[in-house]
């Protein structure tokens, strides 16, 4: 017995270890280079492991049971970044903005997803990210619809280079068309990807746009959780499954990020624990995604290629497009 249950511990381990040593590395080098969020930075560094031939099976199979775990447990940390007053003092009109934005970059994503025959998962996540919060919303979604392991590092991938591209987009085309700081941060936060991405296309219009557009953002990742609830709904009533045992209705990762964003929005708790929070989310989410891209092979991965980046160029001049007159009219 000793030696069956050691066999089943090694690989467990050497997952844990594969890991860990995944995160330190991606956090570092996001240290180095912030533009590159440590997310973005992992899922890479996933694909590049899985893609070796230095895994076993075992190890392979450990590191899909902890990516699990560390994913939900990231995704109910990430409500500790979300305080309710701060987003509720956008006003009405920026909040319809913010709602228009989200629902209508989703739903057009997916539509164009459709007319370009690119895989629905990867349509799904794509539209998540893009429409949300990036490899975060991405990692969010990933649990509750159907999709290939390829499919979640693509649309990260698709987030980290167009996202890119709009840090030195939005500033100029701002700048071109006369808007103030303000408005310039209300729009990177509205049609910006990731939350570093933000931060670095606001700041050229100074640190009152960066304030703005932080905001902004995080009032686009509080609909993260209905969005995955209700796409979780439509898949349990897609496909029930096959054996009887039915999902969730809400999974219990997004119930309990609500619980966090009340938690954060009552005020109790100190700087200190939502720095240390903050982090350890960060190092969940990484860890999740280094696991997520362990199970890639860049060869199904590279046959995506076309289409996947003809569908992100649509989907960020959607969100962009959408997030600009939608500020205008109601901002």
């Amino acid at each position: 017995m000793g030696t069956i249950s050691a066999r089943r511990t090694k690989p467990h381990l050497t997952g844990l270890a594969v890991t860990a040593l995944g995160v330190v590395v991606a956090y570092l080098l996001s240290t180095a280079v912030p533009v590159l969020s440590a997310l973005t930075l992992a899922v890479v560094l996933g694909v590049l492991a899985g893609s070796l031939p230095v895994l076993s099976d075992g190890t392979r199979q450990a590191i899909a049971k902890v990516t699990k775990k560390l994913l939900r447990a990231g995704v109910v940390l990430l409500g500790l970044q979300l305080a309710l007053p701060s987003v509720l003092s956008l006003g009405p009109g920026t909040l319809l903005a913010v709602v228009l934005t989200v629902g209508l970059t989703f739903l057009g994503t997916i539509g164009l997803g459709r007319l370009i025959c690119v895989p629905r998962g990867l349509a799904m996540l794509v539209a998540t990210g893009f429409s949300i919060c990036g490899a975060s919303a991405i990692a969010a979604m990933e649990g509750v619809i159907e999709r290939e392991d390829s499919d979640v590092a693509t649309a990260v991938a698709l987030v980290t280079f167009y996202g890119g591209l709009a840090i030195a987009a939005v500033p100029l085309i701002g700048g071109w068309l006369g808007m103030d700081a303000l408005r310039i941060g209300g729009w990177a936060g509205l049609g910006v990807h990731e939350v570093a991405q933000v931060v670095a296309a606001a700041t050229p219009a100074g640190t009152a746009a960066v304030a703005v557009a932080v905001v902004v953002k995080l009032s686009r990742v509080v609909l993260l959780a209905p969005m995955v609830a209700a796409v979780s709904v439509h898949e349990r009533r897609r496909r029930p499954s096959a054996a009887g045992k039915r999902a969730p209705l809400v999974p219990l990762f997004v119930l309990g990020f609500l619980a966090m964003v009340v938690v954060r929005s009552t005020g109790i708790l100190p700087g200190v624990a939502l720095d240390v929070a903050k982090a350890a989310c960060t190092l969940l989410l990484a860890g999740a995604l280094f696991g997520l891209g362990c199970a890639v092979r860049i060869g199904t991965l590279v046959r995506t290629g076309g289409r996947a980046l003809l569908l992100g160029l649509l989907s960020t001049l959607l969100v962009g497009t959408i997030a600009y007159v939608s500020l205008a009219l109601l901002g």
